[in-house]
């Protein structure tokens, strides 16, 4: 009889891939934080204002690599360039991927999108893209300021809901 996974036999869908769960060790209580940007220069200083804020941070090269791990973790924190891996912010597959997530799921993350078109802490134009703050790139250097305050917003925000959803053991 052999077992259900990770046989030579077993389909591969169901075969163990650790480059495909980036998360399996996570500390207790860590935050995670997925960054996609096509940027390296941009896509490092993300990561270490991020690395600095705590998070246990990985990188996508790609949608496809960006929807994978989202498939297997839920982040805390999404930092998304508006164009990464994909020509226009209309056919962003992450963006639109984080747009249809149900709102229980949506409001345990927070969004960050990098544009170059849209203004700094922009709420309108956050409201509009389904995200929780817009972040010009010409801004980059004070993302950890602008993330550490609209995290601090957010929280506030939600503070009762998340407050009531743990009395409740649903969170």
């Amino acid at each position: 009889m052999q077992e259900e996974q990770g046989t030579p036999n077993a389909p591969a869908a169901d075969r163990y891939d650790a480059a495909d769960r980036s998360f399996d060790v996570v500390e207790p209580d860590a935050e995670t934080a997925l960054v996609c940007e096509t940027d390296v220069t941009a896509r490092d200083a993300l990561v270490s204002v991020l690395k600095n804020m705590g998070y246990q941070t990985t990188q996508a090269e790609s949608a496809r690599e960006a929807l994978k791990s989202m498939r297997f973790c839920l982040f805390d924190m999404v930092v998304l360039d508006e164009h990464f891996d994909c020509s226009s912010s209309g056919t962003n597959e992450v963006l639109a991927y984080l747009q249809t997530l149900n709102m229980a799921t949506r409001r345990q993350m927070f969004v960050a999108l990098m544009s170059d078109a849209c203004r700094t802490m922009d709420n309108m134009a956050a409201f509009n893209k389904s995200v929780n703050v817009v972040i010009n790139v010409k801004h980059i250097d004070r993302a950890g300021t602008i993330l550490k305050g609209a995290l601090a917003d957010h929280a506030g925000f939600y503070s009762i809901i998340n407050d009531t959803l743990r009395r409740l053991g649903r969170k």
